[in-house]
Order: structure tokens, then sequence, then C-alpha cells
């Protein structure tokens, strides 16, 4: 058997349904992450692959999943009526892995993605045991006045930030002030010389990053 499997994997027993990846580790220890993208990405992105692959090799089972709205449509951002849906997407892809594994599950995603996962845990506190945001977009760029903070005074799950220093959608300072805003164990993972891609742009891979962000995880839950 090899060190995991990977497969394409569809759950339709709820709406929205569930799709994506699913990593398989040879020796699991029973607990998941699921993961998922940002605006205008997929659950094919290098950075999702890249994590997948070594929280798989540490024992978690991992899903990748496309949110709802990039069901719905192959290309483009998500529109402003897609967030309620996504997080729904969300929610059903936890009792999914529910069904699979028998221990902790964590919720991860990048930017918007993880926006929604941070969002949906402020709803349901008791959903997942822990939380991975990865370059959390705290404004758009250049309009630190449009704050996305509101629901952090709800978010009562341990979540660990990883963001670049030179990422336009928040600086590491104003990261560390919402992270303030958060009544529960909250880490911040600094990126040095990394945007809002983390190094993950195009053909590069910042090779380091994935067993950096796997270490500080295992660690901090």
């Amino acid at each position: 058997m090899p060190a995991a499997s990977i497969r394409v994997f569809t759950d339709d027993s709820a709406e929205p349904r569930v799709r994506g990846f699913l990593h398989q580790p040879e020796t699991p220890t029973g607990q998941a992450l699921v993961l998922t993208h940002g605006a205008g990405s997929n659950a094919a992105a290098p950075l999702l692959v890249a994590l997948a692959g070594v929280f798989t090799t540490a024992g978690f089972t991992v899903l990748r999943c496309d949110l709802p709205y990039r069901q719905s449509r192959p290309y483009g951002p998500p529109g402003p009526g897609d967030a309620a849906r996504d997080r729904a997407g969300l929610s059903n892809a936890i009792t999914t892995m529910k069904k699979i594994i028998s221990g902790r599950i964590f919720l991860g995603g990048h930017s918007y993605g993880g926006r929604q996962a941070s969002m949906l845990c402020a709803e349901q506190p008791e959903l997942v045991s822990g939380l991975l945001l990865l370059s959390y977009p705290l404004h758009p760029p250049r309009k630190p006045d449009q704050l996305r903070t509101l629901h952090l005074f709800n978010l009562r799950v341990p979540t660990l930030f990883v963001h670049g220093a030179r990422d336009p959608f928040g600086s590491l300072a104003e990261t560390e002030s919402a992270l303030k805003l958060i009544p529960a164990k909250t880490m911040l993972l600094p990126v040095a010389g990394a945007g809002h891609d983390l190094g993950f742009k195009g053909k590069a891979r910042r090779q380091d990053l994935p067993q950096e962000v796997l270490k500080e995880f295992i660690n901090f839950l």
C-alpha cells in the first residue's frame, strides 16, 4: 500500500454537496483536516495540495474541498450571495468526515475560504477542534478601514493564523491586533517575505512552509 492514497471524492447526501479530493494516510491517527481554497481558486490550489501532503504523512485524513460557489462555476470569485451557502458546504464536509474518522476534526482555509471557516465556527463553536487560517483577509487591499473582524469576538475555537509579512489584505501588526479579539487560544505564524499567496504563486513553491505549518499546528493543538 502506498504511503497515502488520494482520490476524487463526492458526497451527495446533503445540499450543498461535498466535492473534492480525499487523502487517506497509510497509518491514520484518527484525526482529520478539511481544507478549502480562496476566492478565484479551487481545491487543486498548490498550497492546499502541499499542506494535504504533509498532514497526510503525519497521519491526518485530509479532505481538500471545493466550496459550493466553485462547484457551480469553474472560474471567477464568489458572488455577494454565496457566503452562507459556502459555509453550509463546509459544515456538510465536516459532517462527511465524521462518518470517516473517529477522532478530532480540524478546519482550514486560505483567504476567503478561511474567512468562511472562521465565520462558521463563530456560529457553531463545537463544530471542530481547531482552525487553520491561511492568509486571513482582514480587509481589502488599501482599505484598512473595512475590517472583517466582527465575528472574531464570538470565535471560541483554538486558531492558528499563517500570514505573510507582505500581505496586502492585512499586515502582521493588524493580524496580531485581530488575534486579541478572539476569546480562545490563538497563535500567529508569520511568513517572512511572503504575500497573500504565502509563496505559492504560479510555479513557485515555498518548500519549507508546509512542514513548518504542520509542526506549529501539532504543537499548538
